[in-house]
């Protein structure tokens, strides 16, 4: 065998010398190649998971990257139709026509509310807004494995990326919905001339409205974080969260009354420790009724907010070395 025939020749390693694999020296040359000393104190497994304290600081470092992603992907989404962001409004308008004729005038769901169309809207566009969000929180992880298995963050970035999404998504909507409640006084003799008028509330208590969607935020991270991790371990859990929101969407008194059941207590009584009935309730009090929701609404909905959003972060942080297997 020539010198040229010769094959490669492991360099041997001092100690201190770290390297990502085995270094051979050129073909043809039995001199070893030379080492580059790095560093590893900084270094960590791809999938390794730290201290709950230290991953929520390293979430908090990630804020402008979240945000960015969450706005371009609100973008490339508006411009892959042709009517754009108008379908971020135009879509819980139309779904909540759909419900106004068949529960409002079909099924005569309307009779006891006052200011049926505004009741009826709060009910389509905050309720929407929770189920996407988990929806799409919930696909997150498992759309993601290459990323994952590429770089390490903390892999709650992704679904709360979704989140801020759809918090992004959701403000149009929630502008459009203020128009409509203040000019429904003024639209509601042509849309229902039969019905009854309906007195304008606008008064201090829109200023609470703010405060109860931060803790429906809360509640819907929470539930979205819980989605994502036992959707990455079973992916057929979307199918039943499909079926679970439907239940919820009628056992949050969506478009019909809380009344309905008057002869139900057991029914009564589970629908109002229902976090999402509470936050409909509240916030149709404020912008419909001008009432001030009870300190009662406000415990029960922050003690599911907090317990599902500190739980949901838990929950998912302790299957953070999981998410990048198959």
């Amino acid at each position: 065998m020539t010198t040229q025939d010769a094959p490669a020749v492991p360099t041997p390693a001092t100690p201190d010398a770290v390297g990502f694999g085995t270094v051979y020296a050129r073909r043809g040359s039995l001199r070893p190649q030379q080492y580059v000393q790095v560093d590893a104190s900084h270094l960590s497994p791809v999938l390794s998971r730290p201290p709950l304290g230290e991953y929520l600081g390293r979430l908090w470092q990630r804020r402008h990257f979240i945000m960015a992603d969450s706005r371009a992907r609100v973008e490339a989404g508006s411009r892959a139709n042709v009517l754009g962001k108008v379908w971020l409004v135009l879509r819980p308008l139309l779904d909540g026509a759909v419900y106004f004729m068949v529960f409002g005038m079909l099924l005569g769901a309307s009779r006891g509310i006052d200011n049926f169309v505004g009741y009826l809207l709060i009910g389509v566009f905050l309720f929407q807004f929770t189920v996407r969000a988990l929806n799409t929180a919930a696909r997150s992880i498992s759309a993601s494995r290459t990323l994952i298995r590429s770089f390490a963050f903390p892999r709650a970035s992704l679904p709360i990326a979704s989140i801020v999404r759809e918090v992004l998504s959701f403000i149009p909507v929630l502008v459009t919905l203020i128009v409509i409640i203040l000019v429904l006084p003024y639209l509601m003799p042509v849309i229902n001339p039969d019905g009854a008028p309906i007195t304008p509330h606008l008064t201090w208590r829109w200023l609470l409205v703010p405060g109860v969607l931060a803790l429906q935020l809360a509640m819907a991270t929470g539930l979205a974080l819980i989605a994502a991790r036992i959707v990455a371990r079973v992916p057929d859990f979307t199918q039943l969260i499909g079926i679970g929101t439907r239940f919820w969407l009628y056992g949050s008194a969506v478009f019909f009354s809380l009344d309905r059941f008057s002869n139900l207590p057991t029914v009564q009584a589970i629908m109002q420790v229902n976090p999402m009935y509470i936050v409909l309730d509240m916030t149709r009090d404020c912008l419909l009724y001008g009432i001030t929701p009870q300190w009662t609404s406000w415990a029960l909905l922050g003690a599911w907010s907090g317990v599902l959003l500190v739980g949901g972060m838990v929950f998912f942080w302790l299957g953070e070395e999981s998410y990048g297997s198959a």
